[in-house]
């Protein structure tokens, strides 16, 4: 059975031959260190472990040229819409008419991001204009609807754009939103005001049969999730969070299988013992493959100072739990 097969069964509820092993995300510099630690400089991690290929669609989602100012007007409004031009054949991934044909042909899951969340859209790129953007959900929050409907539909007009020529296994809303302590943002601000203006992207995907909406959230975002599941998101994958907050087991109690689950893993306990890691990886992973409908991962990128006897440990353990849970 190959990725796009495993990976579609599993969203749909059922029970593929096994769940996918999705790669955990791994930069150059954590490979250098481990190549210290006993892993050959040619030696691909992927002929080591088991992987199963996944790719995501990275359309260019900011503005086109760049604001060098993000003004708080109805003038600086209309300043974004003209950079937001969807037809720019600069917003498609390079060598776009080659990957097309390619993804044809796939067997592996092909994922879309389209919506880059509350923050960013709001041109959030450091502390002046964060404040700027949460003194207006109090002092206008009209004109942060205003804003974030324009962005909403251009991310539709983009996701109409590439779903007619590309199938896609699932979407992608982004959304780093909050700290660990909680979202930024309360939970009806959060439904009035951005999902809201998440509506004719909803409607675009609906169109053109997308039926697994990821919602891939950062830190705490737990007291958003009844929104977000009211609004239509079926999956969650929960990033650089606290584990206590976003507990996978707790949450799947809450909302059933019909929200998925990709992560789960506290990649904190990576940088612990093998013991720890024995004991995360048993906890989270055996009931939920069980009940289906998830797909177990790190909750986080790999960083320098987890070992590379830890990672080969966590790997191993991974795959064991995953094919004890093999169906013919």
């Amino acid at each position: 059975m190959d990725a796009k097969t495993r990976f579609n069964k599993i969203m749909d509820l059922e029970r593929p031959d096994r769940p996918p092993l999705f790669e955990d995300g791994i930069r150059e510099e954590v490979l250098k260190v481990w190549h210290a630690q006993g892993l050959g400089k040619r030696v691909r991690l992927s002929s080591l472990f088991q992987y199963d290929l996944r790719e995501e669609i990275e359309p260019d989602l900011e503005p086109r040229p760049s604001l060098t100012h993000w003004s708080i007007t109805n003038a600086g409004l209309e300043k974004l819409k003209e950079r937001l031009d969807p037809g720019d054949p600069g917003r498609l991934p390079d060598g776009w008419e080659e990957k097309v044909k390619q993804w044809k042909k796939r067997d592996y899951p092909l994922i879309l991001r389209i919506h880059r969340g509350y923050f960013l859209s709001m041109g959030v790129h450091g502390w002046r204009r964060f404040t700027d953007s949460v003194r207006l959900l109090v002092d206008d929050p009209k004109f942060v609807g205003k804003w974030m409907n324009l962005c909403g539909e251009f991310s539709a007009q983009m996701a109409e754009r590439i779903l007619q020529e590309v199938e896609v296994d699932a979407v992608i809303f982004s959304e780093p939103i909050g700290g660990n302590h909680g979202p930024l943002i309360s939970p009806k601000m959060y439904s009035d005001i951005v999902l809201k203006s998440y509506q004719p992207v909803f409607e675009v995907l609906k169109r053109f049969g997308v039926k697994i909406i990821i919602l891939r959230t950062y830190a705490n975002t737990r007291i958003l999730l009844p929104e977000a599941v009211k609004f239509g998101f079926n999956c969650l994958w929960a990033c650089e969070c606290n584990a206590q907050a976003m507990d996978y087991k707790q949450i799947r109690q809450e909302y059933g299988r019909e929200l998925r689950l990709i992560g789960g893993i506290d990649s904190d306990t990576l940088r612990q013992n093998q013991q720890d890691i024995f004991r995360e990886v048993m906890e989270i992973v055996p009931p939920l493959l069980e009940d289906g409908g998830f797909i177990p991962l790190a909750d986080g990128r790999v960083r320098e100072d987890v070992t590379f006897e830890n990672y080969t440990y966590y790997r191993r353990l991974l795959e064991s739990v995953v094919g004890s849970n093999a169906h013919s």
